[in-house]
């Protein structure tokens, strides 16, 4: 039986246009980009093609952006950057409870430095109060950095509210746009963003490369000394045919975006409306409307999220219980919990995400076989029995 992958938003499978356009850049046109010679000029081209592309889908300047290796350097080089650049004039972040890892991490060794950190709360569904933001504002306050969407539950976060207040106040914003970029627009502008984290492999492309889009008057410091490459702020050759790829990837999802908008939200709707008919006691985490339009989280009463996914496995069908960072952990989600869920409902949550080939045959079949194993599960859980009589 064909494997069923619904995992889109811990990584996506490299599109083939994307390999396509990779392949000769890894084999015949070589060049280190910093050199003279024709080698190296020519990747040098493609690597500002590349960075026109991405610049030009956020409605940034092409020279706003700077590649990293990932999304998860990208935040840490917005955070840590700024927090060394601004520390003589502030020392207070503000971010939320259910931020990704690598921001909360950053945050945690400021912390460590004598750095104030206020870690904001969410609502029942997820969402951070642009009031509480700006509540939380001090005189030292120097950086908010508010996910534009959780990897977890998709819930959209009201980004734009958050970064009209910090501009306002002459704060820095950031926001982490790793889940939303080439799925739902994205314009720094609207957003009120100073910062704005990307990586290519939630889009089809490839692994290690990411960019983070740094507004031309931000003062950031460098997380990596030793070279000249990015206008000094991220040194080391750069990863030219990665970078191409998230180039070719950013084009690909550029061209249907609405539609594949669309239609992704009409199977997470059904998978949801059909998952609650069919399925007793379970919880959709997360927005019912202001989320991804290919994210379902979903809490499962009296079962562990861990055992659902292997036996999903041995039908074929591949599903998470959190982030993709978090995996082999045996605490529950910290984003799950924080919704106000008690720990027996966040260890049961289950994240179904879907992409580009996910199918409403797929969705079919994760709907035929989730009840099944659901009440396999539960007729083993002692817990179940004793509530049940």
């Amino acid at each position: 039986m064909k494997r069923i992958y619904l995992d889109y938003a811990a990584t996506t499978p490299l599109h083939p246009e994307v390999f396509k356009v990779m392949k000769p850049y890894l084999l015949e046109n070589f060049g280190n980009p910093a050199t003279l010679y024709s080698y190296g000029q020519e990747a040098r081209q493609a690597v500002e093609s590349a960075r026109d592309k991405i610049a030009g889908l956020i409605h940034a300047k092409s020279e706003e952006i700077v590649f990293t290796g990932g999304g998860t350097e990208a935040n840490n080089l917005a955070i840590k950057g700024v927090a060394q650049a601004l520390e003589k004039k502030g020392n207070h972040i503000i971010t939320c409870a259910i931020e990704h890892h690598s921001v909360l991490g950053p945050c945690q060794a400021l912390e460590k430095r004598g750095f104030a950190v206020t870690y904001l709360p969410v609502d029942e569904y997820g969402r951070v109060s642009p009031e509480s933001v700006g509540n939380a504002i001090t005189p030292k306050t120097i950086l908010i950095s508010i996910m534009h969407a959780n990897n977890e539950i998709g819930t959209l976060q009201p980004v734009a509210e958050i970064g009209r207040i910090a501009r306002q106040k002459g704060i820095y914003f950031h926001t982490d746009a790793v889940q939303t970029l080439g799925h739902i627009p994205v314009d720094v502008d609207e957003l009120g963003a100073d910062l704005l984290s990307t990586s290519a492999h939630k889009i089809y492309g490839p692994k290690g490369v990411g960019a983070l889009y740094i507004r031309e008057c931000v003062k950031l410091a460098p997380l990596i000394d030793g070279g000249e490459q990015e206008d000094r702020r991220r040194a080391g050759t750069e990863n030219v045919p990665g970078i191409i790829g998230f180039g070719r990837a950013v084009e690909l999802a550029e061209v249907d975006m609405s539609g594949e908008a669309q239609r992704l939200t009409e199977l997470r709707d059904r998978l949801i409306k059909d998952l609650q008919a069919t399925i007793e006691d379970i919880h959709l985490n997360g927005h019912p409307s202001a989320r991804l339009p290919g994210n379902v989280n979903i809490s499962i009463n009296y079962v562990e999220g861990e055992a659902v996914c292997l036996n999903l496995d041995l039908e074929n069908i591949c599903a998470a219980t959190g982030s993709a960072c978090t995996t082999g952990s045996i605490e529950p989600s910290h984003v799950v919990l924080a919704l106000g869920r008690n720990r027996q409902l966040a260890h049961g949550s289950v994240r179904f995400t879907m992409g580009k080939w996910t199918s409403a045959v797929e969705i079919n079949r994760v709907k035929k076989v989730l009840p099944g194993i659901v009440a396999r599960l539960r007729s083993m859980s002692p817990l179940y029995r004793q509530d049940r009589h």
